[in-house]
């Protein structure tokens, strides 16, 4: 979308809620939220264009100023829906809905402004370590507990930064895991502008090392130049392969796949769990595939996985979005089963887009292995 096109749905959209929802208030408030609404209208478009109008670090203040007003603006947005279809509804039913006006004006918003500011409280907190046992079928002796950290959709950008990467690797080193897993998602940004604040990665900590698998946002961002940056962290990327861990005398594969859209960008990163289990050992005591996108989920059921973690959801990271991702995805969040195969499916550890999470806490997940 051309950025005139932008701006003018902006200030479209902009101009329905004031129209429905700032016009029906009192003064001074009515001014205040009108007022508000202007500023908001072009400044969603110039902080997802602001590296068009100014250059780090003044970019990224003027992105998380359009992010934040971005996740007001969809809160003040799907409220006035609900409330337009309340009326309808009403007056369909033959009530008088002119002295609900008014009070519904004002109660959409402030449950706008309650949203964004509940969403944004939510994104500045670290994640929580969230513990899921997986039951694993004919599970060895030597893998009971094996443990797996992940973490995923970091979405490193302009509003997370170095310094809450360096908190969340403190918090997974603290849970002293055989195995990391970073399941894509990791940045929104080039390198250039963002491998100072990915740098604390190279300082996690895991009995058997730390692996990655590209998502999708890798993919915008330059997948190539960051897939390079990974590794040099000190990170096993895993494209469409596996690793053997022997875990006392017992082994573990652990493979990865590229996204599941990876092809789109690049036709040699298509993602193949098949392939990534090729020649693996059949006497392996577990199973394990890293995949971005849980609609792998089916292709890795048929390679013969035990145990599938995924990202990308976010949980739905607020409303109505986890709506939307029902549409995409098979799962949204939490352990599922897909014939033999379990999927887990994260709610991410950062954020993307408005600084704004309602009803998805973001997560540190600690997978253990259990006998079934």
């Amino acid at each position: 979308m051309s950025p005139r096109a932008l701006f003018a749905l902006s200030g479209a959209l902009h101009l329905l809620v004031a129209w429905r929802i700032a016009l029906p208030l009192p003064a001074p408030w009515s001014w205040l939220l009108a007022g508000w609404l202007a500023a908001s209208a072009a400044l969603v478009p110039m902080g997802l264009m602001a590296r068009r109008y100014a250059q780090p670090p003044a970019a990224d203040r003027l992105a998380a100023a359009g992010l934040f007003a971005l996740g007001l603006f969809s809160s003040l947005g799907v409220l006035m829906l609900l409330r337009e279809a309340g009326l309808l509804a009403a007056a369909l039913a033959g009530a008088d809905t002119a002295a609900w006006r008014t009070p519904s004006a004002a109660a959409v918003a402030l449950g706008g402004m309650c949203l964004a500011a509940l969403g944004l409280a939510n994104t500045q907190r670290l994640a929580a370590v969230r513990e899921v046992d997986v039951p694993i079928a004919g599970l060895p002796a030597a893998l009971h507990g094996f443990t797996i950290a992940q973490i995923t959709d970091l979405h490193v950008g302009p509003t997370i930064r170095g310094g809450r990467i360096a908190r969340i690797v403190e918090r997974v080193n603290a849970l002293q895991a055989d195995v990391v897993a970073i399941t894509g998602d990791l940045v929104d940004g080039p390198v250039r502008e963002l491998s100072p604040h990915v740098a604390p990665l190279a300082g996690l900590r895991a009995r058997h090392g730390s692996y990655f698998v590209t998502g999708n946002h890798e993919y915008y961002a330059g997948a190539a130049p960051w897939i390079a940056e990974v590794r040099g962290l000190g990170i096993r990327v895993l494209m469409n392969e596996h690793v053997v861990i022997d875990h006392g005398g017992s082994a573990l594969v652990l493979a990865g796949v590229a996204d599941w859209s990876a092809h789109h960008f690049e036709p040699s990163h298509r993602s193949d769990p098949a392939g990534a289990i090729a020649g693996a050992p059949a006497h392996a005591g577990a199973r394990v595939l890293l995949a971005h996108q849980p609609r792998t989920a089916t292709a890795a059921a048929a390679a013969g996985f035990d145990l599938q973690i995924s990202g990308h959801t976010h949980g739905g990271q607020f409303f109505p979005w986890i709506w939307f991702v029902r549409l995409q995805q098979p799962f949204i969040a939490g352990l599922h089963r897909v014939g033999q195969l379990w999927v887990y499916v994260s709610r991410g550890t950062g954020y993307w887009g408005p600084p704004k999470r309602v009803g998805a806490p973001a997560e540190i997940t600690r997978l253990r292995l259990v006998p079934a």
